[in-house]
């Protein structure tokens, strides 16, 4: 039934690429003289359909959720605007398609030395035949890896001061919402869609299935960011990552300190963390951000950008200075 349903929407969703790709896209590539990158394209449109996709379930889902059960209330709103454009670049694949254009020869000359020097894939689909090629068991199975590799990835954004200075790109939104999940460096997003496709192509994961994995996890972390009061309970929020879960994660002095390690780092299952023992269930509803936005003295009124070019550019800023050579005290 699930895999039904999972190829009625993909024969859809690529009914209208073709349609687009022949009747729009084709004629300006030819117009344009681009035709080399026809194919490049075709497959990226099938992105971009998805991510319109569940920008607008998202939307449709979370937002009235927002609206009737807020956490919090704002009076000016202006914070989001550029979480919302940040939204659309990422769902619409276009660092994906950045990805594989410049990356994607790359990517096939290391899948070429893994075949030539002997170093298998490992298809986890294929572990216990008629159970795990089960399409709903492995779904789970790649959805459960990635999600372990997820945890270790998110812990490195916070453990190395470099990294981190990208990721606090995400941790400076002070006003949580379900646009917010996507507001992330760009140099960072590209690093972390090569690792992730880079485990998926490891574990056997087929391109049609990487497809579902990352709207599934996209749609959830969506709403780990919510702005609403969502009755997950003891049980359920033991078994996937809850907004009040995640909420502490962001929290000011919580989620992060510097480069020492925070808590709550869980993508999609609060598992990693009740194993490793990063986990904080307080519930009370805190002030999220970094603590060096806050003024004197709690902070240093740190300024980390209004609008996408400002937050990107001073990332930079704050890594030349991280990486500055400090001149001894006299």
């Amino acid at each position: 039934m699930i895999q039904e349903a999972l190829n009625f929407v993909d024969s859809g969703i690529s009914a209208v690429q073709t349609l687009i790709y022949v009747d729009v896209v084709q004629p300006l590539l030819f117009h344009f003289n681009l035709m080399g990158y026809d194919d490049d394209i075709y497959d990226a449109l099938y992105w971009v359909l998805i991510g319109v996709v569940q920008i607008s379930v998202t939307y449709a889902l979370l937002r009235p959720l927002e609206a009737l059960r807020p956490i919090e209330r704002w009076q000016d709103r202006r914070q989001v605007r550029a979480d919302v454009i940040y939204t659309w670049i990422a769902k619409l694949g276009i660092l994906n398609l950045l990805f594989f254009v410049v990356l994607q020869p790359v990517f096939n000359t290391l899948q070429s030395q893994m075949v030539i020097h002997g170093l298998p894939s490992i298809d986890l689909d294929g572990l216990y035949p008629g159970v795990t090629d089960q399409p709903l068991v492995s779904f789970l199975m790649y959805l459960i890896v990635l999600d372990f590799a997820g945890y270790w990835y998110h812990r490195w954004q916070h453990r190395f001061g470099v990294w981190w200075e990208l990721h606090a790109v995400h941790h400076s939104q002070q006003q949580m919402s379900l646009w917010c999940d996507d507001r992330n460096h760009f140099l960072d997003n590209i690093m972390q869609a090569g690792f992730f496709a880079a485990i998926a192509l490891f574990i056997g994961v087929q391109p049609a299935q990487y497809v579902v994995l990352v709207a599934v996890s996209n749609f959830l972390q969506s709403v780990q960011h919510v702005n609403a009061r969502l009755p997950f309970g003891p049980v359920l929020e033991r078994l996937i990552v809850s907004p009040n879960f995640h909420r502490r994660h962001h929290a000011i002095g919580y989620g992060h300190e510097g480069t020492r390690y925070g808590c709550n780092f869980g993508v999609l299952v609060p598992w990693w963390d009740i194993l490793f023992r990063t986990a904080s269930w307080e519930r009370a509803v805190e002030p999220t951000g970094i603590r060096d936005q806050l003024p004197a003295p709690q902070g240093s009124s740190r300024r980390y950008g209004q609008g996408i070019v400002a937050q990107q550019v001073r990332a930079f800023g704050r890594i030349a200075r991280r990486l500055a050579p400090r001149r001894p005290a006299i």
